[in-house]
């Protein structure tokens, strides 16, 4: 996607009609902080994301970032002040303490900073704390309560974050991804910052709308590389032009939390109000309409048909995806129903990365490499959700690391080149692999705990076949746990009638 400057994809129009004074007087430097936190949780599984699971950049840290690197560039005249920003692989739910540790810390950097005119929050949109609702609700009214309410605050979400009342009625504008896999992180956070920028120099008093959809879909089934996705988001750089519109956001939402804000959306900042509801509607009637057409882009099959297929393939590697214990969707990434699968199918030349078990990896960096030992795979994060598998495995290479809560280790299982991480990441890079001294470019069959493919696994899949696994990420969504939360929803109710509706945010009002 090509970036455009804002003043291209924002009609000139939306800042004429700059309405009150935000407190911001012209010729002065704007004060705009930035921090956030950034996980998605899914209420399926046992796991809780602690401390130990959060990278936390805190001020300078996040200021060198290269995830933010494009402030100083995009904005040298206006200096972007670091809070904190955390970010983990997605799992469970967040331990109480541990969110309230972090947000507490947050609240104590942002009120150092303060007079602010501005907050930018970069943050994901399907986090959920134990015992709380609505947890990026709960992070923003905090910050606003600090901040002030002549603050403008703006938001960059993930594709796959849920809206509520709550959340709309405490940010003043915010833009999500337009791609899945996501591959416009930096150009979504651009239109985040160039609003809340331009709108503080302005003076203008922004209006935001929202329309929920009672549609819930897996990534997997809505990316935007396939149809109805890749149709309905490619209108969205054009809708931008829309007189009075500064940025139209859609989101699909994140299926796997049981809580009532779960369901699509369209999202729209602007200061026209009647264009915006406009855009709103026709958006999420054209979401709504397409609900049925939403569909897996890969070949999807049960996990021993994959096998088999992935087996008898006369092209190679052909890509098998575990699809239900995804970590970048929230699965645990310790299970080894995959693997007790291929040794049971006595599949050969096989590549596969990984399952987190951190006694597994510690006892291969106690065994050396070419050591023959034996191992209990799988189950340590969640021995609830399965079952561990034994076996004995020669240990091919460690990583020349010395924290051990970082390690990785290459064991050879019979015909099975396995990598064990001891802790919770994906494998979704080619040097995920070389690393270890592996080329899986070379293998007949490599396995991926994924969903839909990052683009460097994808482009070396000949073919990609997504098993339908079991996991706390389940791609078989109307079969999910019994929810108590969760508001209707198609296809968990099929019937369902629908008229779009927009809401406005408080703040317009205010």
């Amino acid at each position: 996607m090509q970036r455009r400057e804002f003043l291209k994809t924002a009609s000139a129009s939306a800042f004429a009609l700059a309405a009150s004074n935000r407190g911001w007087s012209a010729g002065t430097t704007p004060r705009i902080a930035y921090g956030g936190i950034g996980i998605e949780s899914s209420t399926y599984g046992h796991i809780r994301a602690r401390m130990e699971d959060f990278t936390i950049l805190r001020g300078k840290e996040a200021d060198e970032n290269a995830r933010f690197a494009f402030l100083k560039k995009r904005y040298p005249k206006v200096p972007f002040m670091p809070t904190l920003v955390a970010t983990a692989v997605p799992g469970g739910p967040i331990a109480r303490d541990t969110y309230d540790k972090i947000k507490t810390e947050f609240l104590e950097r942002l009120q150092i900073l303060l007079p602010l005119d501005g907050l930018y929050l970069p943050m994901h949109g399907a986090m959920f704390v134990e015992g709380m609702q609505d947890a990026e609700a709960d992070w923003y009214e905090s910050a606003r309560k600090v901040v002030g309410s002549k603050c403008l605050m703006s938001a960059s979400y993930d594709l796959h974050g849920n809206i509520s009342k709550r959340i709309i009625d405490t940010l003043d504008m915010m833009s999500a991804f337009r791609t899945a896999p996501h591959i416009d992180r930096e150009e979504t956070m651009s239109r985040a910052c160039d609003m809340l920028v331009k709108c503080i120099q302005g003076n203008i008093r922004t209006t935001l709308m929202w329309a929920s959809i009672p549609v819930l879909m897996p990534g997997e089934r809505s990316s935007t590389e396939w149809n109805p996705g890749k149709r309905l988001w490619s209108q969205l750089p054009e809708l931008n032009k829309t007189p009075g519109v500064l940025d139209v956001s859609m989101l699909v939402g994140y299926v796997w939390a049981d809580e009532p804000r779960g369901a699509a959306s369209v999202v729209v900042t602007g200061t026209n109000p009647a264009e915006e509801e406009k855009v709103a509607k026709n958006l999420a009637q054209q979401y709504w309409d397409a609900r049925r057409e939403f569909d897996f882009g890969t070949e999807v099959c049960s996990l021993d048909a994959c096998i088999q297929k992935a087996m008898a393939s006369k092209t190679s590697p052909v890509v098998l995806a575990d699809s239900g214990d995804n970590p970048t969707g929230g699965g645990n990434g310790d299970q080894a129903t995959v693997l007790e699968a291929l040794l049971k199918a006595g599949a050969k030349d096989v590549v596969f990365g990984g399952i987190a078990d951190r006694p597994a990896v510690e006892a291969c960096y106690q065994a050396g490499v070419g050591k023959t030992i034996p191992l209990s795979i799988g189950a340590t994060l969640d021995p609830y959700a399965s079952k561990p598998v034994k076996v004995q495995a020669t240990v091919k290479s460690l990583l020349d690391i010395a924290d051990p809560a970082k390690r990785e280790a290459a064991v050879q299982i019979q015909g099975i080149t396995l990598i064990l991480s001891a802790y919770r990441r994906p494998y979704h890079e080619i040097v995920d692999f070389t690393k270890m001294g592996i080329d899986p470019k070379s293998a007949k069959i490599v396995v991926v705990k994924s969903g839909y493919l990052e683009p460097q696994i994808k482009a070396i899949a000949n073919p990609n076949l997504m098993a339908l696994t079991d996991g706390s990420i389940n791609q078989d969504i109307v079969h999910l746990p019994a929810n108590k939360y969760r508001k209707p929803t198609f296809p968990f109710v099929d019937d369902l009638t629908f008229t779009p509706t927009v809401y406005t945010s408080a703040r317009s009002h205010s």
